[in-house]
This record gives C-alpha cells, sequence and structure tokens, in this order.
C-alpha cells in the first residue's frame, strides 16, 4: 500500500506538468523551459558544491561549452553532424573540458578552487569573444532547432494536439522534461550509491574518507567531470530556448546566480536545487513582466534611473540568502522537511489511556532496589 501511494505522489506531478502546454501561453512555457535548464545545471554544482564539498565558480563556463558546442557541431560552420549527436557530444565534450580541469580540482579546495575556476569564466569568456569563426564573435550565433526521428523541436508545420497549436515552446517543454527527469534520477542514483556516500564522506573529513579507502583525488576528479557534465547539458537545452547564444550571457553573474541557486534550495539535495533554481530563475522574469504592477520598481528600457525588474531580482533573492543562512542553513528542503515532520506530529493519534486499575510504573530514572543472592 506505501508503494502505492508513493507511485501515486510521483505521479500525479508528471501528469500535472505533462498538461500544462495544453492550458499555459507562451510566456509560462518559457518560465518552465529556462527553470528546467538551469535546474538541470544546478543539481550538478549541488553535487559538486554540496555533496563533495568543492566551490567553483565556473559553472558559467561549462554551460557555454555545452550551447556553443552543440551550435558549431550541428550547425552548417561545423560538421553539420545530426542534431541529436550534436547534443550528446556536447554534453561529452562539456565532461572533457572538466576532466581537463580535474588535475587541479583533485588537488585543491576551498577557496583556492574557487579562485581557479573564476579563471575559467574569464578565459571562457575571452575565447568566445574571439574566436568569430566557431562562436560567431559579439553578435553570437543562431542555434540549429533539435530534430530526433524526424521531428523537429521548432515552429514546424502548424502540429495541433487535441486543438492545441504545438510550436517550438510547447516541444520543447516536453524535451525539457525529459532531460530533467534524467537528471533527477541518475543524480539521486549517484546520491544514494556507493559515490554518493564517498563524496559525503569526503565531504565531512578527507583523513577519515582516506581511512575508509576512497580515493581523494579520484573522487574529487569524478565529481567534477559529472557536474561538467549537467552543466553542459543544461547549456544545450537553454541554446534552444533561447534560440540564440551571445557570449555575455555566460559570465561571472550567471556563475554566482547558480551558486544562489543551491545555497537558497539546500546544498546537497536534488530537490532543493530544483527548487532554487525555478525561483532564482522565474523571479527576474516574473518581475519583468509585472514591472509596472510593483512598486519601486521600473519597467524595462524606461531610463529614468530607477531600479529594474533584473536588478530588483537580484537584490531579493540577495536577501533570500541572508535569511537562508541565517535562519535556515539547509535551505527551503529543509524547511520543507520540519514542516512535514511538525504536521506529521499533529496528525499522530494520542497514545491509549493506561489501566486505572493497573500498577503504577516507576520512573525510568528511579534505582532499583538490590536483590539478594540466596
Amino acid at each position: 500500500m506505501s508503494d502505492l501511494l508513493r507511485r501515486g505522489r510521483l505521479l500525479i506531478p508528471v501528469l500535472l506538468l505533462c498538461a500544462l502546454p495544453f492550458y499555459l501561453d507562451a510566456f509560462w512555457l518559457r518560465i518552465g523551459l529556462f527553470s528546467m535548464a538551469a535546474a538541470i545545471g544546478a543539481v550538478g554544482l549541488g553535487l559538486l558544491s554540496g555533496t563533495a564539498g568543492q566551490l567553483s565558480l565556473g559553472h558559467a563556463f561549462f554551460l557555454a561549452v555545452g550551447a556553443y558546442g552543440y551550435v558549431w557541431l550541428a550547425g552548417d560552420d561545423g560538421p553539420g553532424l545530426p542534431p541529436a549527436v550534436a547534443l550528446v557530444l556536447a554534453v561529452l565534450l562539456a565532461g572533457a573540458a572538466g576532466g581537463l580541469f580535474s588535475p587541479v580540482a583533485g588537488r585543491v579546495k576551498g577557496i583556492y578552487l574557487g579562485v581557479a575556476t573564476l579563471a575559467l569564466v574569464f578565459l571562457g569568456h575571452h575565447v568566445l569573444l574571439t574566436a568569430d569563426s566557431v562562436t560567431g564573435g559579439f553578435n553570437g550565433s543562431s542555434v540549429p532547432p533539435l530534430e530526433v526521428g524526424g521531428f523537429a523541436f521548432d515552429q514546424g508545420d502548424g502540429l495541433a494536439v487535441l486543438g492545441v497549436p504545438f510550436g517550438a515552446e510547447e516541444r520543447l517543454w516536453y524535451l525539457g522534461l525529459a532531460l530533467f527527469a534524467l537528471t533527477w534520477f541518475t543524480a539521486r542514483g549517484l546520491l544514494r550509491g556507493r559515490p554518493g556516500r564517498a563524496l559525503v564522506a569526503l565531504r565531512d573529513s578527507e583523513t577519515a574518507a582516506a581511512v575508509m579507502g576512497v580515493h581523494v583525488a579520484r573522487y574529487r576528479s569524478a565529481a567534477f567531470v559529472v557536474s561538467s557534465m549537467y552543466a553542459g547539458l543544461a547549456g544545450v537545452l537553454l541554446a534552444l530556448a533561447f534560440r540564440r547564444v551571445v557570449p555575455d550571457y555566460f559570465s561571472l553573474a550567471l556563475s554566482v546566480d547558480y551558486l544562489a541557486m543551491i545555497v537558497i534550495g539546500g546544498l546537497g539535495s536534488v530537490a532543493g536545487a530544483t527548487a532554487g533554481a525555478v525561483f532564482v530563475t522565474a523571479l527576474p522574469l516574473l518581475m519583468t513582466r509585472y514591472a509596472d504592477q510593483l512598486p519601486l520598481v521600473a519597467a524595462p528600457g524606461s531610463g529614468d534611473g530607477s531600479l529594474g525588474p533584473t536588478e530588483a531580482a537580484r537584490y531579493l533573492y540577495g536577501a533570500a540568502i541572508v535569511v537562508i543562512l541565517l535562519f535556515a542553513p539547509d535551505g527551503l528542503t529543509g524547511l520543507a522537511r520540519r514542516a512535514r515532520a511538525r504536521l506529521a506530529r499533529r496528525r499522530r493519534p494520542a497514545s491509549a489511556p493506561s489501566d486505572p486499575g493497573a500498577a503504577p510504573r516507576p520512573p525510568a530514572t528511579a534505582v532499583r532496589a538490590k536483590e539478594h543472592t540466596p
């Protein structure tokens, strides 16, 4: 019975997410797409920083490798591979970039690793601006649509399902759901398996982990490679959603956004990384749309010196980070866990009253009388 309830709790959100494209317009679907892409990248960073305890400020670099890798591999300026093959190779390319950096990640930790990964962001931004033949330079490049088995994830030829037109956003929605489901189950499998336990032991104490047989440098490097592959997959989905990639998007601010996602959601949690990604991604988009109805927030491009929606969103989730660190260090997942425990205690039935005729039980702290040995 408990297995049926658990499967039911999982099936209901899945069915709800699958039904949303039939009822939401393109704006809300784009928010969902960007949130799913951010969640995939945040899960990867959560494995690296939350589970393995390695600080990384270079996550934007690996997103750029995945996005531009797909554009070049599937584009006319590159090999012109089938888009599905280009997607897989772009993820592997991001993992290879992480593997090239893994010797540094295996030997450096803490703030020193953060500074080392920070160099990747500036180096990658310089390469994106100067390698015009591959990246398109400052103006970027258009993204070839993904095509699988003759089905293209673009505007298409007027496809309609149950009377609802299925354009690029509707088609990419289901692609994003599939990629996010793959990320969710693989990441949870890693965390619950031997690699996850080894990474947690490594985060808590390197000496204790080494005594238990954990190869410290190897697991650190592997965590960096896996995190890079998740980031590459997120970069590909972002490129497909944006339909054009530009170098300025993959800046240090994007890496800071991903750090905010895992801190707000809860370090070391797949669900927490997802919740933090939705919060950080959706907030500026919603504030941009409803800027004219919000106090102290000016509409984009007003130019009157007021606070723009993007800046206001950064202030808000910056304040959210401070509140989380002060009052809920385990993030949104910790708050949800404590709320569920409190609700379960309230629903628990009161204990049955004791029999009035029974002899009273001595308190647990009472000293039992010494028995004499005959």
